[in-house]
């Protein structure tokens, strides 16, 4: 089984190869970043892409989506040092068959690649119990208004990219990150571009 691990931290690709070790059928392949992490999933096809959410330029959410434009069967785990289930939520909304927390059981994640190589999805069990009962949690949480690619323009508007730099890396025309834009200060309630930038740095999008 081939997987390609997208984490731009050193020490976590370490700690998965360390992981997996004991998994002699797995060959590792590794990206520091969205751009070069498509690259290799092209090139390489592996079975399963492991995808951190906080990747440098867009974010593994922006990373999914694209490897799943590409190849719609594709394998995703998400996994993330936030274990909020709003992210989880729209990890599942992007494609992804799975989720493991950084902080987690280190077994979270060789059981989640069993499961989602198998053709399985995969929640470690505390985790899809936070999820399960969140829901007024959520509901309260102003993010939960916001699909994925709109959390992806709010994440980068929190960086200080302007929106024809977020056009440029989301691989979409101005105008449409213009009007995504727009309808996200709508839906937070926001009357203005400083009001939308102020409330993405924050939320901790980024």
């Amino acid at each position: 089984m081939r997987i390609l691990i997208a984490d731009d931290h050193p020490i976590v690709a370490s700690g998965c190869r360390t992981v997996l070790a004991d998994e002699p059928e797995i060959d590792l392949l590794e990206a520091s970043d969205a751009e070069s992490a498509e690259q290799l999933f092209l090139a390489q096809q592996p079975d399963i892409v492991l995808i951190d959410i906080n990747l440098p330029t867009v974010s593994g959410f922006e990373l999914a989506r694209r490897v799943l434009a590409k190849d719609p069967q594709a394998r995703i785990i998400m996994f993330s040092m936030n274990d909020d289930p709003v992210y989880v939520a729209r990890a599942i909304e992007v494609g992804a068959k799975g989720f493991v927390s950084k902080t987690g059981d280190p077994q979270d994640l060789v059981e989640a690649i069993r499961e989602v190589g198998k053709g399985g999805t995969y929640l470690p069990s505390a985790l899809a119990r936070s999820v399960a009962f969140a829901g007024p949690t959520v509901a309260r949480n102003p993010l939960s208004r916001l699909n994925a690619r709109e959390m992806e323009i709010l994440r980068l508007l929190s960086t200080g990219k302007s929106l024809s730099e977020i056009a440029w890396l989301v691989h979409s025309p101005y105008k449409t990150v213009a009007n995504t834009s727009a309808i996200i200060r709508q839906k937070l309630g926001l009357r203005t571009s400083a009001e939308l930038v102020r409330f993405a740095i924050e939320s901790g999008v980024s």
